[in-house]
């Protein structure tokens, strides 16, 4: 039975099999009689507001008689109440949190009143996207939470949020943010049909799930496809800018498409200094960013071409070069720090710190002391590590590091024809990058050119610029 019918028995009997409510303790099946007829209430233990339920009740209790399910709709003092006889939509919304109600006088109808409450945290600054300077909130797990902190922040008309609810096991909610008359309605109108195509078994990791769904090939290239950001004062920038997010229930990152590679350049603490301080800060991150891809292969190319060195730059080469091949060192120490970055994750916050900092200085030192590595390969590493904080987003992070050990690599096989060639792998990966729609090429505005769009890349632009 795919719908309810006009008999209550069979009614009660489909929904508690449909739900498995005999089985789960948390599925609560209370009955009440109303007006001398018998009514259910199914919803989930925990997701419910017990003061609105209860109001509920009481106002359903206050009956004579039990009336039919449209005019408890009218009369029925709650914010969010609908009818359906959609047997699939009603276990659906039970399972989201809403409640239930069918009764013998219903005709074949159920009333789903949203009376649901989730547990969140509170909507604190994310670590990885702090800012010295502005508002320092953050989006949370919470789907109605994320949307109400960007309404919060753009009081417009014709900011949209288009529900998708996606089936499988989780049959997570997805909400699809833009700007009407803004973003680009092919756009908005792609991203919408993807996500109603995609038949995910379960959307449990959230945003990486829902990622991994939307972009099916490509994923052998390291760099990140998709632009992320669990700032609500950055997604309203962004929709005001044209660009769509894509909002996923359970998860506190909120997808901003299109993306391009030097979106990443950009961060909130750029707006919320002066412009000359915000293109300062620009451009020390766009320079160390660079560094840390080519410091360590340039180190290891002047060591091998040291005997044609200026005095002037004799200092690079190391007095103590230790016992291991200098290409060992570095790969050594690249996979050591990806180890101290994982036992400080897996170590509780109380020690975190001084674990991190006292087994990075007694390891560093002792490797020294005992003469397996030398204090250069310590230093350049050291600066590669801070570097790697010079912006947010780790996957763009881990794809910097393959792209500076696959170029050493090459270095250590073919001298300055292996940098060469890291380059080009390094530009290749780049461009060939794939992304959810591709509408808009991965090195915009480099690739199609925009002269105005890639000087505010480097220099912070002034908030006359924003204006209509």
């Amino acid at each position: 039975m795919k719908n309810l019918c006009e008999d209550y028995g069979k009614n009660h009997k489909a929904l508690t099999e449909a739900l498995c409510a005999r089985e789960s303790f948390d599925i609560i099946e209370r009955h009440l009689i109303i007006g001398g007829r018998d009514t259910c209430f199914f919803y989930i233990d925990g997701f419910v507001k017990d003061g609105e339920m209860q109001r509920i009740m009481q106002t359903l209790l206050a009956q004579k008689e039990q009336q039919s399910a449209k005019q408890i709709e009218d009369a029925l003092p709650y914010v969010e109440v609908e009818r359906t006889g959609d047997i699939e939509k009603i276990v659906r919304a039970v399972l989201s949190g809403q409640t239930a109600i069918i009764g013998e006088r219903f005709l074949g109808e159920a009333i789903l009143a949203d009376a649901r409450t989730y547990p969140a945290r509170q909507t604190a600054e994310p670590d990885s996207d702090r800012v010295m300077q502005g508002s320092h909130d953050g989006f949370v797990e919470t789907l109605v939470t994320n949307t109400a902190l960007i309404r919060r922040r753009i009081r417009d008309t014709r900011l949209r949020m288009h529900h998708i609810g996606l089936g499988g096991s989780s049959g997570t909610d997805v909400v699809v943010s833009y700007m009407d008359g803004v973003a680009d309605p092919e756009l908005v109108s792609e991203i919408c049909e993807r996500l109603e195509k995609i038949k995910p078994k379960s959307i449990t990791l959230g945003y990486q799930s829902l990622a991994e769904s939307l972009i099916r090939r490509g994923w052998l290239n390291p760099f990140p496809k998709i632009r992320t950001t669990e700032r609500p004062d950055t997604a309203a920038a962004q929709l005001l800018e044209g660009s769509v997010l894509v909002i996923c229930d359970n998860s506190p990152q909120v997808m901003v498409l299109p993306t391009s590679i030097f979106d990443y350049l950009q961060q909130a603490d750029d707006y919320y200094f002066p412009p000359l301080t915000g293109t300062y800060l620009r451009l020390v991150r766009t320079l160390i960013l660079l560094l840390s891809v080519v410091v360590t292969p340039l180190w290891y190319l002047y060591l091998e071409y040291a005997d044609m060195l200026p005095e002037a730059l004799r200092f690079l080469i190391p007095d103590n070069p230790g016992a291991l091949p200098i290409i060992l060192q570095l790969l050594l120490v690249e996979v050591a720090l990806d180890g101290l970055k994982i036992a400080s994750m897996n170590t509780p916050d109380s020690l975190s710190n001084s674990l991190s900092i006292v087994g990075a200085l007694i390891l560093g030192d002792f490797a020294v002391t005992v003469g397996w590595l030398c204090a250069d390969v310590i230093l350049y590493m050291a600066f590669v590590a801070i570097a790697n904080f010079a912006q947010q987003n780790h996957e763009l992070g881990y794809a910097f590091k393959f792209m500076r050990v696959l170029t050493l690599i090459f270095v250590f096989g073919f001298g300055i024809w292996g940098l060469l060639i890291g380059a080009a792998v390094f530009i290749f990966a780049v461009a060939t990058n794939v992304t959810v729609t591709g509408r808009r090429h991965y090195l915009y505005p480099l690739i199609p050119f925009n002269a105005r769009a890639l000087s505010h890349l480097f220099v912070r632009r002034q908030k006359s610029d924003f204006e209509d």
